[in-house]
């Protein structure tokens, strides 16, 4: 019998480490059409102003032309890291970091696919200690909530990302909060649970739910000593309120 049990214990570890590799998939699969076309629109960038660059003899032209061409480079740098970052196959490793590069990070890789669908990004970002943790891991939870409350939310809607400390606590706080449809009273019990899913059905952008993700983010979030809250109003929107102790409290 304790053989057994341990025979199932050894699949059961095995299992997690490839559903938690799955996800890191599922969340670099999500970015993959976004960042195509970032770094196509980046490319012609660089080609156009590399050609008024050379049709121009003027130094005010070229000296645009170059700063234009600066600006894209090392934007196209900071996507590529930022993805290259995220599919690294490497050891979770807990250690002090600013939330707030997370935040930018997340923005930065999707905030063409929000202007695609024409859903506002808010960012505010407060001055805040830093946490414990991987910034990866936190990188792939604030990406899936910000693409799931993208697909809740209808054109001309926004989503408002919050960070903030609270000193009473010894905890950052980071908000995600959307103007969207919202979620049932009934199964808001039940969105943290594996493999339940609040969408029916592919979005407009061809993307359904599997239900892993919420409960992967919840699983991360317990992982560093976190908490998160749900408040939703159908009609009105749904809020995650994700609480982190800082550094301060460890």
């Amino acid at each position: 019998m304790l053989a057994k049990n341990e025979e199932l214990l050894g699949k059961l570890e095995f299992l997690q480490v490839q559903l938690r590799t799955a996800q890191k998939l599922a969340t670099i699969g999500e970015l993959a059409s976004t960042t195509t076309h970032e770094f196509n629109n980046l490319l012609m960038t660089v080609v156009n102003y590399a050609r008024l660059g050379m049709r121009h003899k003027d130094e005010a032209t070229r000296d645009k032309a170059f700063a234009r061409i600066n600006d894209a480079a090392s934007r196209a740098t900071k996507v590529a890291g930022s993805v290259l970052s995220l599919a690294r196959n490497k050891a979770a490793k807990h250690e002090p970091i600013e939330l707030a590069n997370v935040v930018a990070n997340a923005q930065l890789l999707l905030e063409r696919e929000f202007r695609k669908y024409r859903v506002q990004l808010d960012v505010n970002v407060e001055a805040v200690p830093k946490v414990v943790g991987d910034s990866n891991e936190l990188q792939r939870v604030l990406i899936n909530f910000l693409v799931n409350a993208r697909q809740a939310t209808p054109e001309g809607g926004y989503v408002k990302i919050g960070l903030a400390a609270d000193s009473a606590t010894s905890e950052v706080v980071l908000t995600i909060r959307d103007s969207g449809t919202g979620i049932e009273p009934s199964v808001l019990p039940r969105i943290f649970d594996p493999f339940f899913s609040t969408k029916s059905g592919p979005d407009e952008s061809g993307k359904g739910g599997t239900g892993v993700g919420l409960s992967a983010c919840k699983e991360a979030i317990d992982a560093h000593g976190g908490r998160i809250r749900v408040e939703s109003a159908i009609g009105k929107g749904t809020a995650f309120i994700i609480r982190l102790p800082s550094v301060d409290a460890a």
